[in-house]
């Protein structure tokens, strides 16, 4: 009598949960293929517009960006500071790299890409350096440089969401440890997370400026 392997009978999310307790390949749904997709591509298309202009910048001092578009929104100010090079080079081309590696995995996940737990634990440890990354030059920007670029924002947005959404997945599918009640809770209410992430930080701006806003 042929014996049942009961893993080939667990459908969708107990698979995964199953690859996931002993090791193998998981992979993700749709929905988290395709917002890394945009969310990748909105930071290359962030990095690739400022990277541009801090070239024209460097040629013509006098250059103003395009998203210098008053006192407080003024990207030519961020990219003249030094927190805009903090490496040796303008920032902006660390993103092109790192955020095109998203779009490879999101547009590998939507193929039907399978990836081991290591793999899925230095994506979040890359995207959590990032949001490290992002909330220092958000600092810089609010309280030493006191102006906003716009592109810089958009990284930010884009960086805080892919990596709440990567932490919830690497939760549910046990890659990180956690209690059940937080993989349901992260499971129904993932986007609270990124959302409470990004209103913080509006509010910061708001308040960082309110005479301006309201003036």
């Amino acid at each position: 009598m042929a014996t049942v392997n009961v893993r080939d009978g667990v459908p969708g999310q107990r698979q995964e949960e199953a690859a996931g307790e002993t090791g193998g390949p998981i992979g993700a749904g749709r929905a988290l293929a395709w917002l890394l997709l945009v969310t990748g591509a909105a930071g290359v298309l962030a990095g690739w517009v400022i990277t541009l202009d801090k070239f024209k910048l460097l040629e013509d001092p006098g250059f103003q960006p395009g998203c210098s578009l008053n006192p407080v929104v003024s990207c030519g100010s961020v990219m003249k500071s030094e927190q805009a090079a903090v490496f040796g080079f303008p920032n902006p081309m660390l993103g092109l790299v790192t955020y095109a590696v998203v779009v490879a995995v999101g547009a590998g996940l939507l193929a039907g890409a399978r990836y081991r737990g290591w793999f899925w634990l230095g994506l979040n440890a890359g995207m959590l350096f990032g949001v490290g990354f992002c909330t220092w030059l958000m600092y810089q920007s609010l309280y030493e440089i006191n102006a906003l670029c716009l592109w810089c924002c958009l990284a930010w947005v884009a960086t805080i969401t892919m990596f709440w959404y990567v932490t919830a997945h690497n939760v549910r599918e046990r890659v990180l440890p956690a209690p059940a009640g937080l993989r349901t809770f992260l499971g129904e209410f993932t986007f609270a997370l990124p959302v409470l992430h990004i209103g913080i930080i509006g509010m910061l701006i708001l308040t960082r400026w309110w005479d301006f806003w309201t003036s």
